[in-house]
């Protein structure tokens, strides 16, 4: 087996996607979690990069590690998470470390025995944009359109959840002054 530039680019950028996942689980603090989510979208598209799909690479660079991101970011400051409420313990580390172990095997299991029998090859590197706009508009136009209408409804949810919590301490206030 001769290793390759690509081989050790590809090695590279999976062991710092799941660093970053293993790392955003043994944070504590929710903003960390989301800065460890951030590198991991990054190293993600690096391997769409290297797998010839430019398009994928800048909607995950753009939408996951931009938009998806912030709306992480303003969602925990909507919610007022309290930081100091959890604990990051040997056994969640040792829980973590074990399911780590326990995927990895899994997946290297399943992929050795795994058999594609002959495929026909397509054209990876011909037009990409193109045909994923195709599919996208054509073929998966309700889903596309669904998506979005669900994600709408997330974020009025999120708006109206984070004014109610604002009225209930105001009342709250009120109560407390009025003794």
């Amino acid at each position: 087996m001769t290793i390759s530039g690509e081989f050790i680019a590809f090695l590279f950028l999976a062991i710092a996607a799941i660093a970053g996942g293993v790392v955003m689980l043994n944070l504590t603090k929710v903003v960390h979690m989301v800065v460890a989510l951030v590198f991991t979208f990054i190293s993600i598209a690096g391997i769409y990069v290297m797998l010839s799909a430019e398009f994928v690479a800048a909607v995950q660079i753009l939408i996951y590690s931009g938009a998806i991101t912030i709306i992480m970011l303003f969602g925990i400051m909507l919610t007022r998470h309290n930081d100091e409420s959890e604990t990051s313990g040997l056994g969640r580390k040792i829980l973590v470390g074990a399911g780590v172990l326990g995927f990895a095997a899994v997946m290297y299991f399943g992929l050795y025995s795994l058999d594609l029998g002959s495929q026909e090859s397509a054209d990876l590197h011909v037009n990409n944009t193109e045909q994923i706009g195709v599919a996208i508009y054509a073929k998966y136009v309700i889903p596309f359109e669904l998506t979005s209408v669900i994600l709408l409804v997330a974020l009025v949810g999120a708006i109206i959840l984070a004014r109610r919590d604002d009225e209930d301490t105001d009342v709250v206030k009120e109560e407390a002054t009025k003794e």
